[in-house]
């Protein structure tokens, strides 16, 4: 019989998997409970808590752990969550609650009782993904049951010929990305989902990442597919060019999404046999809605719509996408429209692949007029093995301006300013970077330097390095907000 669940420990038939999500639901409907919140690791409990919350028609809101203490609070309580299912050493922040002592997998949890009332919730609310945004506080949005299954009915039909028959979720479940095409999608095209904890695989908290310890896990599990954020990839790919190693040869899709990847990214992944496909999405289109597909392939795009997804470009250049679209943001009762405006710049080519420029709200009109997408202008900065982030700047400055991490902290100064000059050859002058200071902090979520996900955090960047930047920088204004 084929195994649908495995983990440190366990290794389940469907049919098992089935009866235990069966009687977790019917423990849930037997209490009443609404809405129910995880905060747990990555790991077979949080895959039954899932799917027995949509049996049991409550709303599931899936919390990161590495949600602050406050961001808990405020989904907690805008979401009118009524019970949390948390692991023993996460349940003690809610001491005095009323909690039942489970089992799930082997997973020991805390199932919690809170007095909470219920809130609206856009028809046909299932599931309610917080996406971290570019504040402190996080954004809820609702989604459809329906709307997640199109997602991962789309993906199973376009990774079909791959024959996927093992996924390793390698990023936390909460982040919606992994939630649907990680564990709903191999699910329901019958493969097995390997869920180790994410300390197994060289994660921490929000951005912490070990490219040797994942790489080992890589090779212990042997999956087909698994998905990356850019920094992982650009990381892992590092690790293996300084390892003389390859990728296993298992496998057969490594997606990236979450921010721009560039060419040179995936060109350099690839040759040491890391199957690098970027795609793009954002949760209020249920999570992915282009991805490149061997066959189907142009590095540097975000490749072409999935069968559940439409993508036009509006007259302003910014990219609308329809199909499966979210039910509604938590406490807005606006409607959602037939096609929803992604915020993100772009276009579409002749061959159908979608290409995505920045955000909409980023665009910089330098001093000599020219609309520039720092978001482009990065992703060159990032193409080059020695910057690991960057964050730019220039707002009505006559030249841009950049605050750079280096992928190895040991790297010196002299790296990044050839790899500077080098990114500066392939850019335009009015988009060449003039003046540069190395980051005095890391792009992380605990130095104050990103949200919670670890996507930069533009404006405390530029706060924190306003002296350095000198004018060249300290007109910028807003936060930063990549994809979802």
């Amino acid at each position: 019989m084929s195994i649908a669940l495995e983990a440190p420990g366990v290794s389940w038939s469907r049919d098992t998997l089935d009866a235990t999500v069966a009687a977790f639901a019917q423990q849930l409907r037997t209490k009443g409970t609404r809405v129910l919140a995880t905060l747990l690791d990555n790991g077979p409990a949080w895959v039954i808590a899932d799917a027995a919350a949509l049996a049991a028609g409550v709303v599931h809101v899936p919390l990161p752990v590495f949600f602050t203490p406050q961001q808990v609070a405020h989904a907690l309580r805008s979401a009118g969550v009524d019970a949390v299912l948390a692991a023993p050493a996460a349940a003690v922040q809610w001491p005095g609650l009323p909690r039942e002592e489970c089992v799930l997998a082997n997973e020991p949890c805390a199932l919690l009782a809170l007095p909470a009332a219920a809130v609206p919730l856009p028809a046909g609310t299932a599931k309610i993904t917080f996406t971290s945004g570019t504040t402190g506080t996080p954004k809820g949005v609702c989604l459809r049951a329906d709307g997640m299954q199109a997602v991962a009915d789309g993906l199973v039909q376009a990774l079909a010929p791959l024959d996927i028959r093992r996924h390793l979720c390698v990023l936390p479940l909460a982040v919606l990305l992994e939630n649907i095409a990680g564990v709903l999608a191999p699910l329901t095209r019958g493969a097995t989902v390997v869920v180790p904890p994410l300390g197994e695989l060289g994660l921490a908290g929000s951005s912490g990442f070990d490219p040797a310890v994942f790489d080992a896990a890589v090779r212990r599990h042997r999956p087909d597919s698994i998905i990356l954020l850019p920094q992982m990839l650009r990381a892992w790919t590092a690790w293996l060019q300084h390892a003389g190693l390859r990728a296993p040869d298992s496998l057969k899709m490594a997606a990236v999404g979450g921010a721009a990847v560039g060419a040179r990214l995936v060109d350099a992944a690839r040759a040491v046999g890391i199957p690098a496909h970027e795609g793009y999405g954002l949760s209020e289109g249920a999570s992915v809605q282009t991805l490149n597909l061997p066959g189907a392939d142009l590095p540097g795009s975000a490749g072409r719509p999935l069968p559940h997804a439409r993508v036009r470009i509006a007259a302003d250049g910014e990219i609308e996408v329809a199909g499966a679209l979210m039910a509604g943001y938590l406490g807005d009762p606006s409607p959602v429209p037939a096609w929803w405006p992604t915020g993100d710049l772009g276009s579409i080519d002749a061959e159908g692949f979608v290409h995505v420029r920045g955000r909409k709200k980023h665009v910089l009109i330098t001093g000599f007029g020219r609309n520039v997408s720092p978001e482009w202008v990065e992703t060159a900065l990032r193409s080059e093995p020695a910057i690991g982030q960057a964050v730019v700047f220039g707002e009505g400055q006559a030249a841009l301006s950049a605050v750079l991490w280096p992928l190895q902290a040991e790297l010196p100064d002299a790296a990044l300013a050839q790899a500077v000059a080098a990114a500066n050859r392939a850019l335009p002058d009015y988009a060449r970077i003039l003046h540069w200071v190395r980051a005095r902090a890391p792009f992380r979520a605990d130095a104050g330097m990103a949200t919670a996900n670890g996507r930069p955090q533009r404006a405390a960047i530029q706060s924190l390095h306003a002296d350095a930047l000198g004018f060249a920088g300290a007109t910028e204004k807003g936060n930063h907000a990549l994809l979802s």
